[in-house]
């Protein structure tokens, strides 16, 4: 038996966990974007054409749309865009960071630094190298657009997510080379409003790390020791594209 065909029979031993969601012409997308910018399976040569016997159908969609990966150029003029990534730079040791208790006594929490200290007491340092997860079960919340961005009756928006400090942390303390989280935004609604910017984001991206929005299923997935795969379509000069996200975990 070859030496990989055993590590993937090795590998089945284990749980494979879908993170990313499923899409379709009803699924939410930020309102910046304009109306029509989601057309998905559109048909466009038909059964029945005497040409050739079959369907082929059009995708039209915003980079930023459901699970998707940020490239720096999302951000950052001139920064890189989706073809400077190789598959190498696509896979990572995950380590997954439970706020979900204190999401649940404030909807608006971001993640401290002390609160991923109190994660490597129990797991361990974050590796060189890793993809750092923000578990907040905001997930479930999907597809309803309101509930996902936290909407008040006054138009704000109320969510949790990151902290400027806690990104530091992951990225120059401990060398991680990307960050998730279930939400729309990587900023914290309240840490967003107090920088009048999207602050956090603009800080990953400016750091040449690479961010994955609109997680699912972390609650699924051990907190330390899975691996976690992105992929996304090879097209060229993207700053975010629709990523198919999974994890493989004890």
């Amino acid at each position: 038996m070859y030496p990989l065909w055993l590590a993937l029979d090795m590998a089945k031993k284990y749980r494979f966990v879908e993170l990313s969601h499923s899409l379709n012409n009803d699924s939410p997308f930020w309102s910046g974007i304009p109306e029509g910018s989601v057309e998905l399976s559109k048909t466009c040569f038909d059964w029945g054409n005497p040409m050739l016997e079959c369907l082929i159908q059009t995708f039209k969609f915003p980079g930023q749309f459901g699970t998707h990966i940020d490239f720096p150029g999302h951000f950052i003029k001139g920064a890189a865009l989706s073809e400077k990534y190789d598959v190498n730079d696509l896979i990572f040791p995950l380590c997954v960071i439970d706020i979900t208790d204190k999401v649940a006594k404030d909807p608006e929490y971001a993640v401290q630094v002390e609160d991923i200290k109190e994660y490597e007491k129990k797991y361990g340092q974050i590796p060189d190298g890793a993809f750092v997860a923000l578990r907040t079960d905001w997930y479930k919340n999907w597809p309803d657009m309101e509930k996902l961005s936290g909407a008040a009756p006054d138009g704000s928006e109320h969510f949790p997510g990151w902290s400027l400090d806690a990104l530091k942390y992951i990225f120059e303390t401990r060398n991680a080379a990307a960050n998730g989280h279930e939400t729309l935004d990587t900023d914290a609604s309240k840490e967003a409003a107090k920088a009048g910017d999207l602050a956090c984001e603009r800080y990953v991206l400016a750091q040449n790390k690479l961010q994955v929005e609109v997680l699912c299923n972390l609650d699924k997935v051990a907190p330390a020791g899975a691996i976690l795969i992105v992929s996304y379509p090879r097209i060229e000069g993207a700053t975010g594209l629709p990523a198919r996200v999974w994890a493989l975990t004890e």
